[in-house]
């Protein structure tokens, strides 16, 4: 019984641990919305985050509507790594207007669809001191 105790304990505390640094993560990619929030763009609640080992990408779709623009801001909460964020269409054709990863924790992409349907969002960690690196993405359109 102590050690089924202990275990679930050891489990709880590395649960708690591992969502506190994608919330640190989180933290993070909105720190690098905050600037386009003040050009007008509003930032949605949800985001999506997890971790990732170095040089694997993550595909993640979502849907687009021309006549928006849209920035998605990634974030990690490791110092050391370097992360991005790219976007592309449907025939998997490069769709963003505008890159950059070039702060600390940060890496960004803005996109505006000439046509509405699901894009894709590829984020990856590509250099990091970590075996596995949380992330998390946040976007904002207006």
């Amino acid at each position: 019984m102590k050690t089924i105790l202990s275990f679930t304990l050891g489990l709880l505390v590395l649960l708690c641990t591992a969502h506190a640094t994608v919330d640190d993560a989180l933290s993070y990619a909105l720190q690098a919305a905050h600037p386009y929030v003040k050009e007008g763009f509003t930032v949605r609640e949800d985001y999506w985050g997890g971790d990732l080992p170095v040089k694997q990408q993550k595909a993640i779709v979502q849907q687009l509507f021309k006549g928006n623009e849209y920035w998605f801001w990634m974030g990690t909460d490791v110092a050391n790594a370097k992360i991005s964020v790219h976007v592309y269409d449907a025939d998997g054709k490069l769709a963003e207007a505008e890159y950059w990863k070039n702060k600390p924790h940060m890496a960004a992409a803005r996109v505006v669809p000439k046509v509405s349907g699901s894009y894709y969002l590829i984020v990856e960690i590509e250099k990091s001191p970590l075996e596995r690196t949380h992330w998390a993405l946040a976007y904002g359109f207006r």
